[in-house]
């Protein structure tokens, strides 16, 4: 039996309890807005906008100055490094405009995938070299949360033992690093909907990734009370030709989580996965409403799910702020319902909305 040595102190350890709850009270979820340059050049691709820092500046604005109708919907918001030290057009520095509107600062610290050697194409997550330091000054800088996203795939040879436990393993070290600098580790585990997998199967690798990295939190010594899982929820591949129904997603998805998450985990967040927006937000409310007990808060950390439409109404045209803010607005507010379980469709079609989001192998 090991020796316990304390890693973290009774103060240290409700700093980040305290910001782990904050950022997924009742009602409220993550904006990810920490799109590399390379990611925001394809998505000021789409609206045939030059991706310069200034027009990537000015469409993180639109989202961080949208009005108060937002407040009750956003615990957090996860930076690019470049964005944590943008500022306003006023002069304000993006971390402290969003602080000072009760928002939780958050920023991306891995460096990207990197290939595996030895596996059929998996990959690991690079970045711990100067995560210490580097989580030292992003503290200083306002960011009071993080996020470090591993990836693995389904096909009929991975996830291997050895990309899950290596996943594993890089995702406890991140966090553990973290939690030393009173930064609230994200632990992102996400296994891509690439594939024709069925949702039995999606379920059952979700289990053993998600079984392998709690045990490896649990050997680097991670508080858990001061973490946030941002898994994908359990759905099929997109390329399955079985169509399932929310609650037969919604099921899994708890039924994966209940098998392998601890309970004091205090939120989980889900990743949308390139579901479209409006089926991120139906999942999201079925997953509340599914009859089984759920220990942890269940909400949203959604990039392209809470941006698509706010991205499209922008199309890169200052004089469309209103239309931009207005659709981000909407989307903020029907998956803070979704967090909750009581979000009712309108019945309205809208094309935006319904777009499917998925791009094979995502890259951030």
């Amino acid at each position: 039996m090991p020796h316990q040595y304390p890693s973290l102190s009774t103060e240290q350890k409700k700093e980040l309890s305290d910001i782990a709850k904050r950022i997924v009270a009742p009602g409220k979820g993550i904006l990810a807005a920490d799109e590399s340059t390379g990611s925001m050049d394809k998505r000021m691709a789409q609206i045939n906008t030059e991706n310069t820092e200034e027009n990537r500046r000015f469409y993180r604005q639109i989202l961080f100055s949208a009005d108060d109708r937002v407040k009750p919907c956003i615990g957090g918001v996860i930076f690019f490094h470049e964005t944590l030290y943008q500022k306003t057009d006023a002069g304000v520095t993006f971390s402290k405009f969003i602080k000072d509107k009760g928002v939780v600062v958050g920023i991306k610290v891995d460096k990207g995938v990197v290939p595996l050697a030895g596996t059929n194409g998996e990959t690991t997550t690079q970045g711990l070299d100067g995560l210490y330091e580097r989580c030292a000054q992003y503290k200083k800088d306002g960011a009071d949360f993080a996020k470090w996203r591993c990836v693995l795939k389904i096909t009929s040879t991975t996830p291997s033992r050895l990309a899950i436990i290596e996943n594993a393993n890089v995702l406890a070290r991140y966090a553990s690093i973290c939690q030393m600098h009173g930064i609230v580790p994200i632990v992102e585990p996400e296994i891509l909907p690439d594939g024709d997998h069925d949702l039995k199967r999606s379920q059952y690798v979700t289990e053993k990734v998600l079984a392998a990295v709690y045990k490896a939190l649990s050997d680097h010594h991670v508080y858990l009370e001061g973490t946030l899982l941002k898994p994908n929820m359990v759905t099929a591949g997109q390329a399955c030709t079985k169509k399932y129904t929310a609650q037969e997603i919604a099921m899994a998805t708890v039924t994966a989580l209940r098998r392998t998450v601890p309970p004091a985990v205090p939120g989980v967040t889900f990743l949308s996965g390139g579901q479209s927006e409006e089926d991120a937000s139906i999942n999201l409310n079925a997953i509340n409403q599914c009859p089984l007990p759920k220990p942890w808060k269940l909400t949203f950390s959604y990039g392209r799910a809470l941006q698509a439409s706010t991205l499209s109404a922008w199309a890169g045209k200052p004089g469309n702020l209103q239309a931009a803010q207005a659709a981000f607005t909407e989307r903020a507010k029907i998956n803070g319902l979704a967090s909750t379980g009581s979000y009712v469709q309108s019945g309205q079609k809208d094309k935006a909305a319904s777009q499917s989001l998925f791009t094979a192998s995502y890259v951030y």
